[in-house]
């Protein structure tokens, strides 16, 4: 059934254990790249149609914000928008505000993109984005030219006046970060010469792809010590070009983890990016013996898309290494609730950046999964699950912290648990996964309010 966010704020929403969950779905475009579709569309020249966007709240304050910097950003159908672009330097100074919701990836994204504008721009969100630093953008974009004015930490609120000369610069990120690199190359672009980011490790590349599909030039190095040396070539001509936006693989983690643990589900998800950048959970996965098949395989604007299909079987605990964590950051809380339905233990290593989400996701995973009963440790920032090889007990309401993904993995939890999971708050799901309660109960879920 549907609910509206309002009401789903207004009382708990609860997961109940299910016969099985069967069916084949498609889930919202990928929030990663449709971001990134309207914001290089804005700085492309001409008119860029775009098919299968995300059209959750986040991706909808990307929209408003470049509205509101002269861009034209306009819906034409169901997932299909069209963006008039005003070119590289294009950008208009804000009459006010410019509001971002709940998304760090568009707040950080954009400081790029006004860090090399001659202009000034006030920039905020939601309690939950006011408590994300946002010091790691501001570092590298001061370096350009920028100048920023932010609460203490780092914080937003914050004002930023781009640079009236930028500097191209050559920026080793200290953490792996694709939020990050993307800030920097979007200030690049706008930048003469070459801007050149580093990573420690590969992180998903779609802000590169992306920049090439509009006609800009971008290269790519392998370091010696197995990092990444990604360059623009400043001032490009990005012309408009059109974006078919695959289906979010951090969404369909949902349904298709939950049919991997409930007993006799079979779910199939069609038209999800594979990006290898991307696809760190499959990993997981496919390491603890889930039976997920990748169907139909094929490319589409740029991006690696396959139909996913997931039957339900047993899980066996393993460990997860660090390195993994930039392909599969958002799918932690998920992978933790699979590892509470699995046999043995399951150890996930270094996930200090789940600290800095739109929650301390680390603590909120520890928490909820105790609460429910499932036998969990953290040591520093090492994660580790000892499954019980059956249903998890359930039984907890969980406290979200505004968080959609905590939301959407704990009444995943729920579906499989003995007794029902509920969550204190389902209104940040639309976020990034409108109608998620909708689809998981078509395909047999039990979710609800009390």
């Amino acid at each position: 059934m549907a609910h509206s966010a309002a009401s789903l704020a207004a009382s708990p929403t609860v997961a109940r254990r299910c016969s099985l969950l069967a069916g084949t779905i498609r889930v919202p475009g990928d929030k990663s790249i449709s971001h990134r579709a309207l914001m290089l569309g804005a700085l492309a020249i001409g008119r860029t149609e775009i098919s299968g966007l995300l059209e959750g709240e986040d991706v909808l304050a990307t929209a408003a914000a470049l509205n509101a910097l002269g861009a034209r950003v306009s819906r034409a159908g169901d997932g299909k928008w069209v963006v008039d672009g005003i070119g590289v330097g294009g950008l208009a100074e804000p009459e006010d505000l410019l509001d971002l919701g709940n998304s760090g990836t568009a707040a950080r994204l954009l400081l790029g993109m006004l860090a090399t504008h001659p202009i000034t721009a006030f920039v905020t969100g939601d309690a939950s984005l006011r408590r994300r630093p946002m010091g790691r953008v501001v570092e590298p974009l001061s370096r350009i030219g920028a100048r920023f004015v932010t609460r203490e930490g780092g914080r937003l609120p914050l004002a930023v006046s781009g640079a009236v000369d930028p500097i191209p610069i050559v920026y080793r990120l200290p953490v792996p970060s694709a939020q990050v690199k993307s800030a920097v190359l979007l200030a690049g672009l706008n930048a003469p010469g070459a801007t050149t980011v580093i990573e420690p490790q590969p992180t998903r590349d779609h802000t590169e792809r992306m920049l090439r599909h509009f006609g800009a030039t971008v290269s790519t190095e392998p370091e010696e010590d197995g990092g990444l040396r990604v360059t623009l070539e400043g001032f490009p001509e990005m012309t408009a070009a059109p974006i078919i936006v695959p289906g979010d693989p951090s969404s369909a983690a949902f349904p298709l983890v939950a049919a991997l643990i409930v007993p006799g589900s079979e779910v199939t998800v069609e038209g999800i990016g594979i990006n290898p950048l991307r696809t760190g959970l499959l990993e997981c996965l496919d390491e603890m013996g889930a039976d997920i098949a990748l169907l139909n395989r094929r490319e589409e604007g740029g991006e690696p898309v396959a139909d996913i299909r997931a039957r339900a079987g047993t899980l066996t605990g393993t460990e997860i290494p660090a390195e993994r964590a930039p392909r599969m950051i958002d799918e932690y809380p998920l992978l933790a609730v699979a590892a509470a339905c699995a046999r043995g233990r399951t150890v996930m290593r270094g996930l200090a950046e789940l600290r800095v989400k739109e929650s301390d996701r680390l603590s909120a995973i520890g928490a909820g999964l105790a609460a429910c009963g499932v036998r969990v440790a953290i040591d520093g920032d090492d994660l580790i699950v000892d499954g019980a090889g059956n249903l998890p007990a359930g039984g907890a309401l969980i406290a979200t912290q505004l968080d959609h993904r905590i939301a959407m993995a704990f009444l995943v939890m729920g579906l499989a648990a003995n007794q029902a999971v509920r969550i204190d708050d389902a209104a940040p799901i639309a976020t990034s996964f409108p109608g998620f309660i909708a689809m998981m109960n078509r395909l047999g879920a039990a979710i609800g309010q009390e």
